[in-house]
């Protein structure tokens, strides 16, 4: 497979990575729109949200509090999650992830 985010979960693709676990991994975006840029994947390969199925509701509710524990543990008092689903959606890479914008945004995505 040659998914940039199935290479970074697992560890074949360089990435500074916050937090990883057995089902996640959350890196910082090379391409930060706000002060903290934080994408949040599972390791399971879903190309978008069009794909997922009733299989992957407990993945996805771990996806949202991931991002969510991760934006606590800055102690974040606001924070932005985002996900873009499909070519027209925005979304650039084919792997399901969630963007976790904290701090004054420099644009969203």
């Amino acid at each position: 497979m040659d998914c940039l985010f199935c290479k970074i979960a697992k560890g074949k693709e360089d990435a500074d990575i916050v937090y990883e676990d057995e089902d996640m991994v959350a890196f910082k975006d090379v391409e930060p729109k706000a002060p903290t840029h934080i994408l949040v994947a599972p390791k399971k390969h879903i190309p978008t949200l069009k794909e997922a199925e009733e299989q992957h509701e407990e993945l996805l509710g771990k996806l949202v509090l991931t991002a969510k524990n991760i934006a606590e543990e800055r102690e974040a008092d606001g924070y932005k999650l985002v996900m873009n689903v499909g070519e027209e959606g925005g979304q650039l890479i084919k792997h399901i992830h969630i963007h976790l914008l904290i701090g004054k945004p420099k644009q969203w995505p």
